[in-house]
């Protein structure tokens, strides 16, 4: 099965408490990375947490180290692609079609929105 959900789509968080009590329910973001193995994704701008850092060095001698703040892995059922002809979360569909490229047939699976029917 295809991935529905691939680094640099723009998702829509759907689940969660919303903005006004602290959370990122209704925000949109690029999707960062893909964590297969944990259906995560890493979207940009949403669930950031505080890292301590260990002091250490880098090569040119300045100091890094220090509480910083990151993007944490939220759950891919949690976020939904959205339409680019909307702006609104929607669901995602495959077709199959049939593509020449140099004398050679090749089917292949387009990721479609299904509210608008637009390709992704």
């Amino acid at each position: 099965m295809g991935a529905k959900i691939k680094k640099g789509d723009l998702v829509e968080v759907i689940s969660g408490p919303s903005q006004e009590r602290g959370g990122y329910k209704g925000k949109q973001g690029r999707v960062i990375e893909v964590l297969t193995e944990s259906d995560r994704v890493v979207v940009e701008g949403v669930n950031f947490v505080t890292k301590h850092v260990r002091v250490g060095q880098s090569d040119r001698g300045t100091r890094e180290g220090g509480i910083e703040t990151v993007e944490a892995p939220i759950h891919i059922s949690n976020v939904a692609i959205v339409d680019p002809e909307t702006k609104q979360p929607t669901r995602v569909g495959f077709r199959v079609e049939e593509v020449e490229k140099d004398g050679k047939k090749k089917t292949v699976r387009i990721r479609y929105a299904k509210k608008s029917g637009k390709d992704l």
